[in-house]
């Protein structure tokens, strides 16, 4: 083995200066890509020459952003995915059973109720009866919608408890419904 003047190795391995310095170049190249990838709508002025750190921190609270808000949107598909699916099926059940009668159904989705009733275009309903009784329970109707398919009427309405520390009862509410319901 062949050695230089210095005592150390030859020249044809590159001394640790060098590689540590290639290292460095590397991270900071890797450093600005990353700081590149963060919208600048997240940078404040003053941070536009922040120091290396800065832009590791800011990238670090920006991939957690994105984590929650990816979090975020696969429960509202999910959400979204089951009401798909409970819509359906309620379609399809009315479609065989012929719907001879009105069909109700009440979720508890935790903060909001949703209601969807079928009626047939014979019956002579009144909505805002339904309404009432959302409100006499403790509920806000928030969105109330209706479409008419074949000579079904789909009735969906959206409701929220006046007072979210005491809710609405769900079940006294289904009661009173499918009460009024009968009574068509």
């Amino acid at each position: 083995m062949k050695k230089n003047s210095c005592g150390g190795q030859s020249n044809s391995k590159p001394d640790r200066k060098a590689i540590e310095k290639k290292r460095r170049n590397d991270m900071k190249i890797l450093c600005s890509k990353l700081a590149s990838l963060i919208p600048h709508h997240n940078f404040k002025p003053s941070q536009e020459i922040a120091s290396q750190q800065d832009q590791l921190d800011l990238a670090a609270v920006y991939i957690k952003h994105l984590r929650e808000r990816i979090e975020k949107l696969k429960r509202l598909k999910e959400e979204a995915m089951r009401s798909m699916e409970a819509s359906s099926s309620m379609m399809e059940r009315t479609a065989s059973v012929g719907l001879t009668s009105p069909v109700l159904e009440l979720r508890d989705l935790g903060s909001s109720i949703e209601l969807v009733l079928i009626t047939g275009l014979n019956k002579n309903f009144m909505l805002y009866e339904v309404i009432s009784i959302f409100e006499q329970e403790g509920a806000e109707v928030v969105s109330a919608s209706f479409s008419t398919v074949g000579g079904k009427i789909f009735h969906t309405l959206h409701a929220q408890a006046k007072l979210s520390r005491v809710g609405v009862e769900t079940t006294r509410v289904c009661q009173r419904l499918q009460e009024l319901i009968k009574s068509y």
